[in-house]
């Protein structure tokens, strides 16, 4: 739940500063909030899931 939330937070704080720096219209961004949202709802979600578990669990590992 914590990697969920702090993904999501991550991803909106991006999709801000693209929207104000310019980089992406409200149109666009939208549609792809839009689009995340129904992604969720299909099949494909517990996949795109675990990718991102797995993704987080791989950054965790790299030792600094």
């Amino acid at each position: 739940m914590a990697i969920s939330l702090s993904v999501v937070l991550l991803l909106a704080v991006i999709l801000v500063v693209m929207i104000r720096g310019g980089s992406i219209k409200a149109g666009p961004a939208i549609v792809a909030v839009l689009f995340g949202f129904f992604l969720a709802s299909t099949d494909i979600a517990p996949s795109v899931n675990r990718f991102m578990n797995s993704l987080a669990d791989m950054v965790n590992q790299i030792n600094f």
